[in-house]
């Protein structure tokens, strides 16, 4: 580990100029004092690094140095995939490898590509986990992204709605969607997803196994997540929404909300609109449009329309008095 970060440290000073040791520190997230004692183990190494001192000082390396130790380990070049996503190439256990790789491109690059690439950082930033929720835990995340990787078969214990299980994994690939991590794996011939957060144990075991002929980890995911979609939407919803809840809309229901209101009738004289939403099953149907309060009134269907009323109703009655 010691090697590595030496020479993310040279490779810091040659790509950026002079940099003081708290800069080091915090790009390395090791001590100020580490710094120093990396910063002589270089110098003992032959490596011409200097100390300017005052305000304006730190370390640099001599003028027209350049190490050539640019090459990438197997594991840097696959780390550079998740370049656009820091976050969570750290939780996969790749984050000072990320780094490393990408200070070793830099190093390589001609002048300008390489303050290019520090432009692009500079001015772009991916941040995957959605507003106001907590990232799932998943604490057995690094052990299987090293079962996905190296195709070793995991035994886990998995809670499901139904209930707890204990099952044999082939694991095939991991997706990040929405901030939440989930497995796609081969279980008893069939492939299925495993939502990470839900893992109570996992058990890497030293047995290797074949990936399926073909297999393609992205358009597994898009059809699945159709099927998902499709078996999710249940119904339509005919509902009359006032100016701000087509403000809310899209903010509550996502691409739903706003494929509504993109077919939404003209504006009555209160500026309330009618729409049509797709609409999961009944009892979650009502949960998710009572989020829009008395700024909305479901038309039809009159199922729907009755037990939103019914809802309401115990909603008014539970209110009625004081606790």
């Amino acid at each position: 580990m010691r090697a590595d970060r030496l020479l993310s440290l040279l490779l810091l000073l040659q790509n950026r100029g002079r940099m003081t040791a708290p800069e080091l520190a915090a790009e390395l997230e090791v001590s100020v004092r580490t710094v120093h004692r990396d910063i002589e183990a270089l110098l003992a190494s032959g490596v011409p690094v200097r100390a300017d001192r005052g305000p304006a000082g730190g370390y640099r390396l001599m003028d027209g140095y350049r190490t050539r130790l640019t090459g990438l380990t197997d594991a840097e070049a696959a780390a550079l995939f998740l370049a656009g996503a820091p976050g969570p190439a750290k939780d996969l256990g790749l984050g000072a490898v990320l780094a490393t790789a990408q200070l070793k491109v830099q190093a390589a690059l001609p002048a300008e590509l390489a303050e290019r690439t520090r432009r692009i950082q500079d001015r772009f930033h991916l941040d995957a986990p959605a507003w106001f929720r907590d990232a799932d835990p998943a604490p057995y995340l690094a052990s299987v992204a090293q079962a996905v990787w190296e195709q070793r078969t995991l035994r886990v214990h998995y809670r499901r709605w139904s209930g707890e299980i204990h099952r044999e994994l082939h694991p095939l690939g991991l997706v990040l969607k929405g901030g939440l991590w989930y497995l796609v794996a081969l279980a008893d011939g069939a492939v299925r997803t495993y939502r990470m957060a839900r893992f109570l144990a996992v058990d890497l075991t030293e047995e290797h196994f074949e990936r399926p002929a073909g297999f393609a980890l992205a358009a597994y995911w898009e059809e699945a997540a159709r099927r998902l979609e499709a078996t999710l939407q249940q119904g339509t919803a005919q509902l009359r929404i006032s100016p701000l809840a087509q403000r809310l809309l899209p903010v509550q229901f996502g691409a739903a909300g706003a494929h509504a209101l993109e077919s939404a009738g003209p504006p009555d004289h209160e500026g309330w609109v009618r729409v049509e939403l797709p609409v999961e099953a009944p009892a979650v149907a009502v949960s998710d449009l009572l989020r829009l309060g008395t700024e909305a009134e479901v038309l039809g269907p009159s199922a729907l329309r009755q037990a939103l009323a019914r809802a309401v109703a115990v909603l008014a009655d539970r209110y009625a008095t004081a606790p």
